[in-house]
């Protein structure tokens, strides 16, 4: 059993911490024009935003160049449950995400550059919440109780950040018909702070949780090291610190992280592109369609940290001869392989009715379940002179856990009305389905936003300016898990756009 629970508690650190953004790990809208009316754009003019949403829109601007510079915050609401343990309420409640972008119309020819956040956001948890891994056994000897039940104290945090260098390109083939495409340099990088212990490792033991499948493949170099050193009755020769011996792991905690919210430790980069048309039908009826294609990543690759707090088996430790308290820090460095962000297509109608009225519909499918199936790493131990004397330098723990995200369906609906010739007024609705099954939840990622409700303004500011603003609410949503815990996520974000035409 204590094996398992070595084993298991390793295995369990390996869970992705990632990103929580509204539509999966997709921000709902992109730019404050599209997120106002409910992330539609597939089919209007809705500036430079266009390179993440459909690049041929671009083509629908006026001869001449703008650029556009902007600022999102992202404010989660999120909160870890689980019975008999008080509320983990997250500390991650605002993340800021800059944005710019700069195209030019020559005839029929738009082209530019851009760059804007894919998604990025996380869950930060305190120290002494059960998240952070709770120390549940205690060892009761004719001397008295060893050790004590509690939170490890180790930082419990997730963040994923993805962004996109944008180089788009529309031609105007007629009056009617615009075609656009771009070339997305995308990179990526991801901060884990997790520790396990007491009832999640439990989670981790119990049958029902391996029949889950959390465990898809776990085999290391390393294993067999930390088995030998378990107990000397199961035969194991203790490398480095022989006559003692682990009896059991309270906690262990893998960690890599700093605290930049712009730059994480653990970091990849690639390339995507996407393609895009817009056609008119009528004066007044546009349709477009899009679409974005898997990126091709590479690794995520950094250094990182695995800690083990044990029970080591000490001759002369205690009253009994044991057991003695410590904790273990492993260096070493961390491989996350083939993270890449899915392929996405959609298509979407504007209709304006009047020079005052426009209405938008788009319906948008992205292809999580692809990208999502598993998460898989690979953790390298270094050759310090601390690895060496506990017997584990250069030695790996490879891990592949279950995700199975599903495919997901968005629809989104928006109005805008131009009230005056200086402003415009919005508003709008986003509706998906959570990709994430209750079966693979975990309260470092709870991604399980549904629907969003989303309202905004445009103004004028003078011939050349002009600025935008979009408030995003996301209502509440729960989700339990089969293995007793329970998260909410309710979610205020907006984004703020200047705008200058040259």
């Amino acid at each position: 059993m204590r094996k398992t629970r070595l084993l298991l508690a390793l295995a369990g650190i390996g869970f992705a911490g990632s990103a929580l953004a509204t539509n999966g790990m997709n921000l709902e809208g992109y730019g404050p024009i599209a997120l106002a009316m409910g992330g539609a754009s597939m089919a209007y003019d809705n500036g430079s935003a266009a390179v993440m949403n459909n690049p041929a829109t671009l083509g629908l601007m006026g001869n001449g160049a703008r650029l556009d510079v902007a600022l999102g915050m992202l404010g989660p609401n999120v909160e870890a449950k689980m019975a008999g343990m008080p509320t983990a309420e997250s500390d991650g409640d605002a993340y800021f995400m800059p944005a710019f972008g700069y195209v030019r119309k020559n005839g029929d020819l738009t082209f530019g550059a851009a760059m804007f956040a894919q998604g990025g956001m996380g869950t930060e948890y305190g120290r002494n919440s059960w998240v952070s891994g709770y120390q549940s056994m205690v060892f009761a000897g004719s001397g008295g109780v060893f050790g004590t039940a509690g939170p490890s104290g180790r930082e419990s945090r997730s963040e994923l950040g993805v962004g996109r260098f944008i180089l788009p390109l529309a031609y105007n083939v007629n009056d009617a018909l615009t075609l656009g495409g771009s070339l997305d340099f995308v990179w990526g990088g991801l901060d884990m702070m997790m520790p396990l212990g007491g009832a999640m490792l439990a989670d981790f033991m119990n049958p029902l949780a391996q029949n889950f499948g959390r465990v898809n493949a776990a085999s290391s170099s390393m294993l067999p090291t930390l088995n030998g050193m378990m107990d000397a009755s199961l035969g194991g020769a203790c490398p480095g610190i022989a006559p003692a011996c682990i009896q059991d792991i309270n906690w262990a905690s893998f960690e890599f992280g700093n605290k930049n919210k712009f730059v994480q430790k653990v970091t990849g980069s690639g390339w995507a592109g996407k393609l895009g048309i817009v056609w008119k039908v009528a004066p007044n009826v546009s349709i477009g369609a899009t679409y974005h294609n898997k990126t091709s990543m590479s690794d995520f690759k950094g250094n990182a940290v695995m800690t083990m707090n044990v029970d080591m088996n000490v001759p002369g430790g205690g009253p009994t001869g044991g057991p003695g308290f410590m904790s273990i820090p492993v260096t070493g460095k961390i491989a996350i392989h083939d993270f890449q962000w899915p392929e996405t297509y959609g298509i979407g109608i504007a209709v304006k009715p009047d020079d005052r009225w426009m209405v938008v519909a788009d319906y948008k499918r992205i292809n999580w379940k692809e990208v999502m199936k598993d998460f898989h790493m690979t953790f390298t131990s270094d050759a310090s002179a601390g690895n060496a004397a506990m017997g584990l330098a250069n030695q790996t723990f490879d891990v592949t856990m279950y995700q199975n995200w599903k495919d997901q369906d968005v629809f989104q609906f928006g109005v805008a009305h131009r009230t005056t010739d200086a402003l415009t007024l919005r508003a709008g609705v986003n509706l998906a389905d959570n990709p994430i099954p209750r079966t693979y939840l975990n309260p470092l990622f709870p991604a399980i936003v549904k629907n969003h409700y989303t309202a905004g303004f445009g103004y004028v500011l003078g011939d050349a300016s002009d600025i935008n603003f979009a408030l995003s609410y996301a209502p509440k949503v729960s989700q339990s898990s089969p293995l007793g815990f329970q998260s909410e996520h309710s979610q205020l974000s907006w984004q703020l756009m200047y705008s200058h035409r040259f």
